[in-house]
Parts: C-alpha cells; structure tokens; sequence
C-alpha cells in the first residue's frame, strides 16, 4: 500500500475490508486481470466469477456475510453477449441497501458508442475499455487503484447505506 493511505483517511478506509468483485467470462481475462490487481492492488481480495449465476450467488452469500461485500465490481459486459451484462448490471442495480450501491465498473473490447452511452444510462459508475495487449494491462490495473482506491471515496461496506 502506498505511504498515502498510512495518512489519508478516505486511503485507509477505502483499503479496509477491501474487497472486488470481478466478473468475466473468459478465462485469459480473467487470469490476466487477477495477476495484475494482485501486482497493483495486493491489499484487496479478489473473487472472479464467470457467470452471470456465479456473481448473483457470490453476492446473495454475501448478504448473509457482509465483511465479503465488495467496495467495487469489475463486469465485463459482454458476458458472452452485452444483453447478459446489461441484464447483470441491472440486477445489481436493484439489490438492496448497500449491495444497490456498489460501485460497477463495465470492462469491454467495445469502443461501440452506444455501449457506452448505454452503460451509463443503465448506471455504470465507470466504462473502461480493455487494453489489447496484455504489457497494457498491468498499467491499466494501476490506474484503477490510484483513481477507485486512492482517490474517491468507496461506500462504506455494511448494510446501513
């Protein structure tokens, strides 16, 4: 962890029971994308799961066990197809309480225009396209932790939102 979240308040409470929650359906993503959060983020505990079944199970467990919840979702929108994401995103949009307001970052080899207006409108917090080549990845993943781990502030992990 950075020398900054020793001091900074919001860093340190972003970095407790930290928590993500990613969601891709292939494989080579999935492992590249749990390699370079371990490398850029190793205070946070990753689960990946590749269905859309997985992560509402993953998150319905999570109601019952709260220090699991996650401060951040990572989906891949086409999960095969973008109607499985949207669909996704929209039921975890409707949950209640704190899990509704999870922060969902949609990941996508789409530049589509439209997916990304779309993604917005459905209430993404965040669109970010997939790097093409896997060297790209580990600073994408950097960024990521400066922008949603050291900048903003993540809700705070409970129920009580």
């Amino acid at each position: 962890m950075n020398n900054s979240a020793s001091v900074n308040p919001v860093v340190k409470a972003n970095f407790t029971n930290a928590n993500l929650l990613i969601i891709e359906d292939n494989p080579d993503h999935g492992m590249i994308m749990k390699d370079s959060i371990k490398r850029c983020l190793p205070e946070v505990k990753t689960v990946l799961v590749n269905t859309e079944e997985d992560a509402l199970a993953f998150l319905n467990r999570c109601s019952v066990e709260e220090w699991e919840l996650p401060k951040l979702i990572l989906l891949d929108l086409y999960l095969p197809d973008r109607q499985n994401g949207w669909r996704l995103l929209e039921r975890i949009k409707a949950m209640p309480s704190a899990m509704g307001k999870i922060p969902v970052v949609l990941l996508s080899q789409s530049t589509d225009k439209g997916d990304i207006s779309e993604a917005y409108q459905r209430g993404c917090s965040s669109y970010l396209v997939k790097p093409r080549l896997s060297t790209d990845w580990l600073q994408h993943f950097q960024s990521l932790r400066t922008y949603w781990w050291e900048t903003v502030t993540l809700p705070k992990v409970g129920y009580s939102l």
